[in-house]
């Protein structure tokens, strides 16, 4: 198997234990999203260098402003229908919205196994926020449409990094333009909102982890497994989130997940696996049917 899903889910168990340690302080989620994507951008525009440069170009600056205005599309739909059903809506239709995305402008028309794999994980997502008793409440239209928002913004900056990588941008580079870029546009929320509470020592570990682990080195890891592993493939791996932040709510913060959320983990495990696999096994086997016609 090629290192590039490896990379991938890397980088999307980072992301799944950021909701963990979020718990850590007690500031506004705004402001921790605005923090952690200032320090991660900077530390991803710092570490490319000289490169970042080379890669600006103005889809990728529109793509910046995608990953700004994400942060905000996601943490004000999880406000309106809540975490759980916020989350699934907006990580659940990324992928989607990749696969549909990099057909429409790139004609890259993803495989029926992409396909079959990716329903069974948004149902295997599904099962795991319903077993959990997630109950919607406040504004739940607007939210669940911000979430969908934010899943299209999401899948626009992973279409249009795959894109730029695949021209022959560095990856590292390239992410550093796309959250280089974030961090700018993001910095006023974060003095907006104040950062006073980063000055606890517990406040100032979760920023540094949030930036730097679970934006700087996950998004690294993601660029990287961007050059061998499709836009779309990738979007359906970055589920494993989900099931990492569940894992960890079991494990480290003593939550209890109910039957079917067992079965919809084991469901997103198997699909994430599935799409992992390389297809190149079947090539073979198509040539020599080609070859076997007269």
């Amino acid at each position: 198997m090629k290192d590039g899903p490896l990379a991938v889910v890397a980088a999307s168990v980072l992301w799944g234990t950021a909701g963990t340690a979020g718990l850590l302080v007690s500031a506004d989620s705004v402001a921790l999203a605005a923090a952690r994507l200032v320090v991660g951008g900077t530390a991803l525009a710092l570490l490319a260098g000289r490169d970042v440069r080379t890669a600006v170009r103005p889809s990728l600056l529109l793509g910046a402003v995608a990953v700004a205005a994400y942060q905000l599309c996601f943490f004000a739909a999880v406000g309106r229908t809540g975490v759980a059903i916020g989350t699934v809506v907006a990580i659940g239709s990324g992928p989607v919205f990749t696969g549909l995305l990099s057909w429409a402008l790139h004609g890259r028309r993803p495989s029926g196994r992409w396909a079959v794999a990716t329903a069974a994980a948004i149902c295997g997502c599904a099962a795991l926020i319903v077993g959990g008793g997630a109950r919607a409440g406040g504004q739940v239209v607007s939210g669940v449409l911000l979430a969908l928002l934010g899943g299209l913004l999401y899948a626009f900056y992973a279409v249009t990094a795959a894109r730029a990588i695949g021209q022959g941008a560095r990856s590292g580079a390239v992410m550093g333009v796309l959250f280089g870029g974030a961090a700018v546009l993001m910095a006023p929320v974060l003095l907006l909102n104040g950062v006073g509470w980063a000055g606890e020592p517990r406040g100032l570990l979760a920023v540094l982890y949030l930036g730097l682990g679970t934006t700087a080195l996950s998004y690294f890891l993601y660029g990287r497994g961007l050059r061998t592993t499709p836009v779309a493939t990738a979007a359906t791996l970055a589920l494993a989130e989900p099931a990492v932040a569940a894992l960890l709510g079991l494990v480290v913060l003593g939550e209890r997940l109910a039957p079917v959320s067992v079965a919809g983990l084991v469901l997103l495990a198997l699909s994430l696996v599935v799409v992992a696999l390389p297809e190149a096994a079947t090539v073979p086997r198509r040539e020599r049917e080609l070859e076997s016609q007269p």
